[in-house]
């Protein structure tokens, strides 16, 4: 992972245009190729990013970008759509390089285990004629929940959360995005399970043509049958 702490603009142009102003800024390279920008607010979330797959090259500045105080040119191309991240860094505070080696993933609470066992155990809640491959499927960067068949046979990958929020469908996209480049598997759909969605994780994961399935746990774990309920 590099950590770059500078001063810089950011411009995004593609599905979207946005553009931050001059300012300081941590910038964030990590070994999958994803390119996030934070400011020292707003918690976890980037102000902007560009995620895998995607190349990052670092120019010279133009003569008349050198003219207004710019020292180096970052841009990040996505891989597959015309949408590309420009940093264009006024001065470098901090460039450094670390090694994290790999991951070994997040470990689920009891409930998210437990929502994963259950709705392998019943695959059916998410379409007749579904079938389960595996739970656990591993890829390179983690394993994902749940591997699935659909009724006519397309491979499915399912993310189990307690609290669907944006991270697990940025989760998710990572998983897609290496998943569909297994010819053995592709085309590979997704989908979003958890109790309980969040509006904007709901917006970004339908967006991105992402299923977005709200978990009843008392109904999966058959304390509560919902068919037979009035209200």
């Amino acid at each position: 992972m590099r950590l770059v702490i500078a001063r810089c603009s950011v411009d995004y142009d593609g599905r979207l245009t946005a553009h931050l102003p001059l300012a300081t800024r941590l910038l964030v390279v990590k070994a999958d190729g994803s390119v996030l920008v934070h400011s020292d607010g707003g918690s976890y979330k980037p102000l902007n990013w560009m995620s895998p797959p995607c190349t990052m090259a670092e120019l010279a500045p133009e003569e008349a970008q050198a003219d207004e105080g710019v020292v180096a040119v970052w841009r990040v191309q996505h891989a597959k759509s015309e949408d590309r991240l420009t940093v264009h860094i006024h001065e470098v505070v901090h460039d450094s390089a670390h090694e994290l080696g790999v991951d070994p993933g997040l470990v689920k609470d009891g409930v998210e285990a437990h929502l994963q066992k259950l709705l392998a155990e019943h695959i059916h809640t998410l379409g007749h004629g579904w079938s389960l491959v595996r739970r656990e499927y591993m890829t390179a960067i983690g394993p994902v929940d749940i591997l699935a068949r659909d009724h006519t046979g397309a491979s499915v990958a399912v993310e189990i959360k307690r609290r669907g929020e944006i991270d697990g469908v940025e989760q998710l996209t990572r998983y897609l995005d290496l998943m569909n480049r297994d010819p053995h598997l592709a085309p590979v759909s997704g989908v979003f399970a958890a109790q309980l969605i969040k509006p904007q994780a709901r917006t970004l994961a339908e967006d991105r043509g992402i299923r977005c399935v709200v978990l009843d746990y008392d109904a999966l774990r058959g304390v509560d049958d919902a068919e037979s309920r009035l209200f």
